[in-house]
């Protein structure tokens, strides 16, 4: 690389002094991770948000969808919005009002306006994830990317990982309303960091300039498509479940508004001078490439994310606190291979890292399909470690390729759509892998009551040997009989649920390895010398 040309990515602040670009990847980085960390922290709190402001269950899981669905407006267009703003001016505003808005959710009074804030929260949110990638694009030159993102990937990836632990933690140990609070301080001290570290680009400055001389125009049709859209497939994703589906009216309506949205929404923006989306850069093979990818990787992440806690805390009886500490390891995994993997990046054609990356969350995934309600710790935690190093050679080398031939004045709308892309794949992780979850628990449980039946002798052996050991205790003969039934009938249903926990990780196992061939439609990557 000459002069030249890494001097258009040497940073400086507004007087024309050289910054060092690892103090801004850590200001951006702090920011990612405390926005990506609510988005799973408050998980956990729902039981006590709903018991402390006297609401039911079902209610208070809109703390959680009306984040998700301001996050998933507001990210898609966070790359227009900072051609319009100024992306400092923007990424600043967006961690004010994170802040703010954080703060107001930890004094609310009560549901509706805790729903409030949360919506205030996500769209702040939704700019800091993709502003902060473009930042880091912008200030690394191509051969140090890898390392740019490695920072980056550790709090995208690190964050779902410990987010309940810390947020079961927290709650336990004072109150729910102290997950909000925690990000007041990060998000002055990152305010105080940017306004002293980040600024825009010569070249992002020249071309908001030159689209603001000849009249930027605003999208008001792409912009009703695109909310509609996206804030409509979020709330089906995120109660699908809970309605029951294509069952339920309000999920049918929200479904057909959001496919008819999503299908007109590219047609229309192809068609505009200063689109809210840049659906063009799609047309670009590599980034085509890498949406994909890290669709399926937040899909995987996120869908074993919220497996892994269930299956050992509804079968094998682990606390919160404790399932979560079978996920740190994995996350830690990944803060220790990140930096290597930054490293690897510019040595190794991207292609086999990702390829490598892919199989080890395979042979981890297939390996939890192979448990059973005997499994230690370190078995459980092993396989999250070996799963948290092939996340690490997959975010990194899928988000280097995905920005190679990336034009610099397109990398907010880049990192726009990616981030996008893999927000989605989570949510749709998420939602699928719980119904997959119930259907094949319900499928289980009929395969096997069929065959615990009176004509059973193992059943009938069963039942005699259960109702002896009620008896024993002091038991009426004739209600032991109906507590041995009982018992039997929870044990089918614990080996049904398990049976369908390992399916699902076997699904997962497989549809990560049906993603190989798609990566080798990737150009080989250029080594920087």
């Amino acid at each position: 690389m000459n002069a030249s040309s890494s001097s258009a990515f040497a940073p400086r602040d507004q007087n024309g002094a050289l910054l060092n670009p690892w103090f801004i990847a850590i200001t951006v980085a702090l920011t990612t991770f405390m926005e990506v960390l609510d988005i799973s922290i408050a998980n956990v709190s729902l039981r006590h948000i709903a018991g402390d402001l006297s609401a039911g269950q079902d209610e208070s899981t809109w703390v959680l969808t009306s984040y998700l669905v301001a996050n998933a407006i507001v990210l898609p267009i966070s790359g227009w919005l900072s051609s319009l703003m100024g992306r400092r001016r923007f990424y600043m505003l967006c961690v004010a009002l994170f802040t703010a808005s954080s703060l107001l959710c930890g004094i609310a009074p009560n549901l509706p306006m805790l729903i409030l804030f949360r919506t205030l929260q996500g769209i702040g949110g939704g700019g800091l994830q993709p502003c902060s990638q473009a930042i880091l694009a912008d200030t690394f030159p191509p051969a140090k990317r890898g390392m740019a993102f490695a920072v980056y990937g550790i709090t995208t990836v690190l964050a779902p990982a410990i987010g309940p632990t810390i947020g079961g933690w927290i709650t336990d140990t004072f109150t729910w309303r102290w997950i909000f609070l925690i990000n007041v301080p990060v998000g002055v001290l990152s305010l105080y960091l940017t306004t002293r570290l980040v600024f825009d680009p010569p070249h992002f400055a020249r071309q908001r300039s030159e689209l603001l001389a000849r009249g930027f125009r605003i999208d008001y049709v792409g912009f009703a498509l695109l909310s509609l859209g996206f804030g409509c497939l979020q709330i089906v994703l995120d109660k699908g479940q809970q309605e029951d589906w294509f069952d339920s009216h309000f999920i049918l309506v929200m479904a057909l508004i959001a496919g008819v949205a999503l299908l007109v929404l590219p047609f229309w923006e192809l068609r505009q001078r200063d689109p809210m989306v840049d659906v063009r850069l799609l047309g670009q093979r590599n980034f085509l490439v890498s949406n994909i990818l890290i669709f399926m990787l937040g899909f995987i992440l996120f869908g074993s994310t919220v497996l892994l806690p269930l299956f050992v805390q509804n079968l094998m009886g682990y606390s919160a606190t404790e399932a979560g500490m079978v996920l740190s390891p994995g996350g830690f995994a990944v803060l220790c291979f990140m930096p290597l993997i930054g490293m690897m990046v510019s040595r190794v054609d991207v292609r086999h890292m990702i390829t490598f990356g892919i199989l080890c969350n395979a042979l981890a995934l297939y390996g939890m399909a192979q448990l059973d309600l005997q499994a230690d710790y370190w078995s459980l935690a092993s396989l999250r470690i070996l799963q948290g190093v092939g996340l690490g050679f997959l975010f990194i080398p899928i988000n280097t390729a995905a920005f190679a031939d990336m034009p610099m004045v397109k990398s907010s709308n880049a990192s726009a759509i990616i981030n996008l892309s893999r927000n989605l794949g989570g949510s749709f992780g998420i939602s699928l892998v719980q119904t997959w979850l119930t259907q094949g628990a319900q499928r289980h449980q009929a395969m096997l009551v069929a065959n615990v039946d009176a004509f059973s002798l193992t059943t009938r052996q069963m039942l005699q040997d259960l109702t002896q050991a009620i008896s024993s205790q002091g038991t009426p003969v004739g209600d032991a009989l109906l507590k041995a039934q009982a018992t039997l009938y929870a044990f089918v249903q614990q080996q049904a649920s398990m049976l369908s926990f390992l399916d699902n990780f076997r699904h997962l196992a497989y549809l990560f390895l049906a993603f190989i061939p798609l990566v080798y439609l990737m150009k080989p990557s250029v080594r920087h010398h």
